[in-house]
């Protein structure tokens, strides 16, 4: 059994919706724009097939059209874009006509000479000192077979983010783009070139420009001053937040280039790590770019592979995911570019298909229906019609704001992913498993969200990293009688991974020796454990989870005795009580929000998927959920692809149950 050590204990007060949190939920519903309600599909653009598009996205209740012309990817059109803005322009007339949004995708850091192997011009060849390239001095220049979008004969290259001349260029195009009247800008992986075959270590560019970049902001010699992939090297250190800071940087130019001409246009940043090391790798990190663009499409799989070949454990690695994301958005839209199937697969795409929105709708995410590997087409196009028709039927309960009743928090902190980011995401990912697979209320909080955090707990999974911003608001959260599940070695290093001469929760939570597992009384509410239990239940989630689930039993399972006692020490330290109360299998994911002030439960069902043999879930029967009774209260349940109907159930006190039928794959219960 896991240790814990119980400072003090106090009872949690319940906390209601206040009129001010009213006001904000008003605020945010009505921020909303049509990037929130998109069913997306993407098409091939050219002047000769927009009808084709038109007629397609009308049939298949496409909301949201993807077209792709490449007009910054190709150095042709890049040179020179006339015949391609004039396709561009001509969509986005016709979305218009039939009361419909379009964004165009065009490429960031990467561009494509075609035929290049035939011709005297080609980028590198009039641009060598353009391109990013690795310590060795390499080039990230590239051709036919290192990766699927490049051709026989073509040159691909990676661009430094630094190459200034190239960049005046590039924004004149995101200006021309924009004044086409399209309502978005879809602007594909902008990263450092750390993801083709050699160059994953390579921690790149170490081109002249941004050498010189570095070394103005940083007096620092990137070549020589840096031990590369070293985290405890501070000049390293620096070196991860310079590539972070870049490329957001390019996306806030690219932001403020589009708005110049076009205030409406909305830009998009195509992200495929999600919230682990990789993020760190490439450069790209979602917290951080979530700030200077509308909305972030994440190709993001979660647990890996696509929909077919997903156990239940890789399920709930996608929904932390996404969960992860929506807390990252703060309101603003979050897109899935995920797969359902492939040709290899040995199932049927329609279930898949069926599966993958599951996750999507039941995370408040928009849903991107495309074909194997690529970003149009379809698996089925049927089952398209039946999952975007019924989404456009009930956009408004997956897609307008959902607010926090009686949370408990879970912290997620940007500079521990960098910096020690194995060891973070174990115990992160751990707790986030246990509060969905206990159907507890979670909110995730992020150093930009934690000073708005009401609820009555905050757990630091880990959290390694704590800036003395951090330390400050922390320290008013427990003045304020909240309580804190504190594990590992949270606060030992700084905001930059310096290590501290003394970790700051030794003095305010009256900890003498964290890491002795010493504590002193006082009047803070706070459980400490010096081995999170996270990382423990991950591990036993691993071990055997996915077989539990396959069987439809837990009750001797490892991680569900895990599971139970750190509940148990949550309600029975802290006196915690939820606001709604879910009686489930731990295979059941449950968010639990308000909806237009409504308490809202948005269950999915991963019990008995197989990898590539089962895409049909075993039902959960007798599900039992319990709501704060109201009078003239009426509870209604909306099954996964199914309609709208009126559940009766029983008081008892004070509280409303009532016990669901059989769910198949999912469903969305609320009282009104």
């Amino acid at each position: 059994m896991m240790k814990y050590i119980l400072i003090s204990v106090l009872l949690v007060i319940f906390f209601s919706c206040t009129h001010n949190d009213t006001k904000k939920s008003e605020l945010r519903e009505a921020a909303q724009n049509w990037t929130h309600f998109v069913r997306i599909a993407g098409h091939g653009l050219n002047l000769d097939n927009i009808d084709k598009i038109i007629s397609g996205v009308k049939e298949t209740h496409v909301f949201g059209i993807e077209v792709d012309n490449s007009l910054t990817g190709y150095y042709e059109s890049f040179l020179n874009p006339t015949q391609k803005l004039a396709a561009i322009e001509a969509l986005a007339k016709r979305a218009h006509e039939i009361n419909n949004h379009a964004f165009i995708y065009t490429e960031g850091l990467e561009t494509i000479t075609s035929d290049a192997d035939q011709k005297e011009h080609t980028f590198f060849k009039d641009h060598p000192d353009w391109v990013q390239r690795d310590i060795d001095d390499q080039p990230a220049v590239f051709g036919g077979g290192d990766a699927f979008w490049i051709s026989e004969g073509d040159e691909d290259v990676w661009i430094s983010p630094y190459a200034l001349e190239w960049r005046k260029k590039f924004m004149e195009r995101i200006r021309q783009i924009a004044k086409t009247g399209i309502d978005g800008i879809f602007i594909d992986i902008p990263y450092w070139m750390t993801h083709f075959d050699g160059w994953e270590d390579s921690w790149a560019s170490f081109d002249t420009y941004t050498v010189d970049a570095f070394k103005q902001k940083t007096g620092l010699n990137a070549k020589k001053d840096l031990k590369l992939g070293d985290f405890n090297d501070p000049n390293f250190r620096k070196w991860v937040d310079f590539r972070i800071e870049t490329l957001t940087d390019f996306m806030a130019e690219v932001t403020r280039n589009a708005k110049s001409v076009n205030p409406d246009i909305k830009t998009i940043a195509e992200i495929y790590p999600g919230i682990d090391e990789s993020s760190v790798r490439v450069g790209a990190d979602v917290y951080q770019m979530y700030q200077v663009v509308d909305v972030v499409a994440h190709e993001f799989s979660g647990g890996g592979g696509n929909a077919a070949t997903k156990n239940p454990l890789d399920w709930f690695s996608r929904m932390v995911g996404m969960y992860t994301f929506r807390a990252f958005a703060e309101g603003k839209a979050s897109w899935m570019l995920s797969y359902s199937w492939g040709q290899k697969n040995n199932v049927k795409p329609s279930e898949a298909m069926k599966n993958l929105a599951l996750s999507n709708v039941m995370a408040g995410t928009n849903c991107w229906d495309a074909r194997g590997h690529v970003m149009s087409g379809s698996n089925d196009i049927e089952t398209r019609k039946i999952i975007f028709k019924w989404i456009a039927d009930y956009e408004k309960i997956f897609y307008t704001p959902r607010s926090p009743i009686q949370p408990i928090g879970v912290y997620f902190s940007p500079k521990t992913r960098n910096y020690f980011a194995d060891e973070f995401l174990k115990s992160y990912q751990g707790i986030m498993y246990m509060l969905l697979q206990a159907h507890l209320e979670f909110q995730i909080v992020t150093p930009r969200t934690l000073n708005d955090f009401n609820g009555a707990i905050l757990i630091l999974p880990d959290v390694k990293c704590i800036s003395d911003a951090e330390v400050a608001s922390l320290e008013s959260y427990v003045k304020k009688g909240k309580g804190l599940v504190i594990t590992g070695k949270t606060g030992q290093y700084d905001s930059t991974g310096l290590s501290r001469e003394k970790n700051p929760f030794q003095t305010m939570l009256n900890i003498n020796d964290p890491l002795k597992k010493k504590v002193s009384d006082g009047e803070i509410k706070m459980i400490y454990y010096p081995n999170c239990p996270g990382k423990a239940y991950m591990e036993s989630c691993r071990r055997g989870f996915n077989e539990a689930a396959w069987e439809g039993t837990h009750s001797e399972a490892e991680f569900n005795s895990l599971k139970n006692s750190f509940v148990a020490a949550l309600s029975g330290l802290f006196k915690y009580q939820p606001s709604v109360k879910i009686e489930a299998s731990p295979f059941i994911s449950a968010q639990i929000a308000e909806v237009k002030n409504n308490p809202h439960v948005f269950l999915a069902n991963f019990k008995g998927l197989k990898r590539d043999e089962v895409t049909q879930q075993i039902a959960e029967e007798n599900i039992t959920i319990e709501f704060p009774n109201k009078e003239n209260a009426k509870i209604y349940l909306l099954p996964y692809l199914g309609n709208i109907i009126e559940l009766k159930g029983q008081v008892k006190e004070d509280q409303l149950i009532f016990t669901l039928p059989p769910i198949e794959k999912g469903a969305v219960v609320w009282l009104e």
